[in-house]
């Protein structure tokens, strides 16, 4: 982050929203898994047995060689050992073997998720016995009334909840120095391709575990780039959907023109099936009303290994290019791939806006007075006993600096605090992010060029993680789709060093049918995904 005298949208102000490799299948840990294995090993493409994808394990469990009770237990034997490596989940559900036992008793399966278990990030509320707290020890006492929308669409697609997932305190909104994955409650999640780097971004959890194979798939939430880059520095897919199309209500909010609620998971085609469970109408949500007409139950029909063939996809070198050269090379290989399986390239295809949208003063307003109406309005409603607002929650901070604030500042929650804009500035202000990001922006290059979607590094590889200083970020791709409201998927790309980098498809609004199309061929395509190996020793840089 960047204080508001010299904004860059990003790190402005508050970005809420903002052991082994894969075993063998319910066996035990590999050696790789205990020794860190050998760097550039080739591991196993997406889907394959050591990493089996959502509709195998349902096909396993129709034919009886499996059941909900044994899958669970699984991943809670495998969180066990490994977490303690990662810091990826803050709590498990005490009740998880319960719910999967009530799944096996019923004669047919539930739903499309029938027995899978899930990690969701801890900014979505359950009713249940655990707590949700956005990582903060001042939300311990939070008891929610009703699941989030997502968490109770999940449970009626037949998920078994497993627990919470770490994130970047209130979501990377505590401090505007970057501490990706460290919070109060969860401590410093880790990456696990290298122990001592960053997992990238407040959904750094759900990234983790799902790279780890801790969960069948996982719930991240994103402001600007909470779920691509950490998919990204994880090796996994992340779909950001467009605001409107997936219900956020009972998701502790940060910047309501921008947040997303979306799947992380191993394959696109485990995304998609996710993502069909999760959009809808929701009545606590009022952006769902415009998703009318744009909701899918089941995105996977949109799946083509062929999908790239007549495809028109721009590449946007100004400002997202550039920025890391082991990321360029690596989107240079894969832009050549798309090439190759029959998409038309057009590059450049810039869009006009991106050096305006990267340092743009409105993305401060707009933030600065959404949090802080949202997060007062939701700790204000809230049941529980804790902070009651914003600057209760600073109190508590201060009161519990020695939990609260050992290695991060809270200037963030103190800025968004300090500053105040009218309403009419921010209707402005939002309207200018719009306008910028939208019709002279993405939309802009889409129409010219006559594109399908844009293509472009996700971010970087990993950074070391800083506890004293915060984490270095180099640069990323996130901000158009974030200040439009607008779709992006990062897949996996490849490895610099053994650190992934992931690509990122991105389009106009409601375009994830077209978006998953890409994105699935190009996976087929390229098979990258390789399961982490734990190192716990830099190499290279």
């Amino acid at each position: 982050m960047r204080t508001p005298a010299s904004p860059t949208p990003r790190r402005t102000v508050l970005a809420l929203g903002t052991a082994a490799a894969a075993t063998p299948w319910l066996g035990p840990a590999t050696a790789r898994a205990r020794t860190g294995g050998p760097e550039g090993s080739a591991g196993t493409a997406p889907g394959e047995p050591d990493e089996p994808g959502i509709d195998e394990l349902r096909h396993r469990m129709a034919d009886g060689r499996l059941d909900a009770e044994r899958l669970t237990r699984h991943h809670l034997e495998r969180l066990e050992r490994l977490d303690p490596l990662l810091h990826s989940v803050i709590e498990v559900n005490p009740d998880a073997l319960r719910e999967a036992r009530r799944l096996d008793a019923r004669r047919r399966a539930r739903g499309p998720l029938h027995g899978m278990p899930v990690l969701l990030k801890d900014l979505v509320e359950t009713a249940d016995r655990m707590h949700t707290t956005a990582g903060s020890f001042a939300l311990e006492g939070l008891r929610p009334a009703a699941d989030a929308t997502v968490a109770a669409r999940l449970r009626e697609a037949g998920a078994v909840i497993l627990g919470k997932t770490n994130l970047s305190e209130w979501a990377g909104g505590m401090s505007l120095t970057h501490h990706a994955g460290w919070s109060a409650r969860g401590g410093q999640t880790r990456n696990p391709y290298k122990l001592d780097r960053s997992p990238n971004e407040s959904s750094s959890g759900t990234g983790v575990a799902v790279a780890a194979g801790l969960c069948v798939a996982g719930i991240g939430t994103e402001t600007n780039g909470s779920i691509i880059d950490p998919a990204s520095a994880n090796c996994v897919v992340g779909v950001k959907p467009t605001v409107g199309l997936v219900g956020r209500g009972g998701v502790i909010p940060g910047v309501p023109s921008q947040d997303s609620v979306g799947p992380m998971a191993r394959t696109v085609r485990d995304a998609a099936i996710m993502l069909g469970v999760l959009v809808g109408l929701d009545d606590r949500d009022p952006a769902t009303r415009a998703g009318r007409g744009h909701h899918h139950r089941d995105y996977t029909r949109f799946l083509d290994a062929d999908g790239l063939r007549g495809a028109r996809i721009g590449v946007p070198r100004s400002v997202y290019f550039g920025y890391d050269h082991h990321a360029d090379e690596i989107a240079e290989r894969a832009i050549a791939m798309l090439s190759k399986g029959g998409a038309t390239i057009v590059d450049p295809a810039d869009i006009p806006t991106a050096e305006r949208l990267e340092d743009l003063p409105s993305s401060v307003v707009v933030q600065v007075y959404e949090i802080k109406r949202a997060l007062n309005a939701y700790l204000a409603a809230a049941p529980g006993d804790h902070p009651r607002s914003l600057r209760e929650l600073i109190e508590f901070n201060r009161a519990h600096a020695d939990r609260e604030l050992r290695y991060v500042r809270q200037d963030g929650l103190e800025t968004v605090e300090k500053l105040e804009f009218s309403a009419r500035e921010y209707r402005e202000a939002l309207a200018l992010n719009h306008r910028l990001s939208r019709a002279e922006g993405i939309d802009a290059v889409l129409r010219e060029h006559r594109l399908d979607a844009l293509v472009m590094p996700t971010c970087g590889p990993p950074a070391k993680i800083d506890l004293v200083r915060g984490d270095a970020h180099g640069g990323g791709s996130s901000t158009p789709a974030a200040l439009a409201g607008y779709p992006a998927i990062s897949v996996p790309a490849g490895f610099a060093f053994g650190l992934p980098v992931g690509l990122t498809f991105m389009g106009t609004a409601w375009s994830e049918p077209t978006l998953l199309r890409l994105a699935y061929a190009y996976e087929r395509a390229s098979r990258v995904r390789r399961p982490p190996a734990y190192r716990a020793a830099d190499v290279g840089f």
